[in-house]
């Protein structure tokens, strides 16, 4: 299994890049997302997963590691291969895919392209429960570094951004959103939940 790539940009285009490492030119399957991250940059690092077929080998690449793990979870899903998951990252940001799974938005999935309203369910079905674990394993996680807004948010807020950070959102975005919500929450279930609403 080849975990990344590091190489010189030889050549980028829609949905791919080929990248030079070593004389080698491997060309990578990638998402509009980490085209755009990687922008006019020359040299860069990927994430890579190898699909064996039987007509060749194929590799994607993300830009982070957040990017690769979804791509992985999307796979196992009946109906969704390599391809139609690497159309549905570059369809969808990967912030807003997952709270649209958290929060069962099946209207939100089936506008992606790749996604049926069939198939939209089963990703809800069989991703939700995993994504809310990443939630739960998030609240469990006491982190020395934290906002230097720290002083001002209470125990629930403080754990709610915590959450919502495990969800791969940014201190500042998870913050902000926490702060919105938090007036109208009644325990942390609620103030992650409507949280996640409002990064939608």
């Amino acid at each position: 299994m080849i975990g990344y790539i590091k190489g010189q940009v030889a050549e980028k285009g829609e949905g791919y890049v080929i990248l030079d490492n070593g004389g080698i030119g491997y060309e990578i399957f990638i998402s509009s997302a980490t085209v755009t991250q990687i922008g006019s940059q020359s040299f860069v690092h990927l994430y890579t997963y190898l699909n064996v077929r039987e007509d060749g080998l194929f590799l994607y690449g993300f830009y982070t590691k957040e990017e690769k793990n979804m791509f992985l979870k999307l796979i196992t899903i009946s109906g969704v291969g390599p391809k139609a998951a690497i159309s549905i990252l570059s369809g969808i940001e990967l912030n807003k895919l997952m709270v649209a799974i958290i929060n069962k938005d099946i209207k939100t999935l089936s506008k992606v392209k790749g996604i049926g309203k069939k198939t939209a369910e089963r990703i809800i079905l069989e991703l939700k429960e995993n994504l809310d674990a990443a939630i739960d394993a998030s609240l469990e996680e006491k982190l020395e570094e934290f906002a230097e807004d720290k002083n001002e948010t209470d125990s629930d807020m403080q754990d709610a951004i915590y959450a919502l950070r495990g969800l791969g959102f940014t201190q500042s975005e998870a913050l902000q959103a926490v702060k919105k919500a938090r007036p109208n929450a009644k325990d942390l279930q609620e103030l992650i939940a409507l949280a996640l609403r409002s990064l939608n």
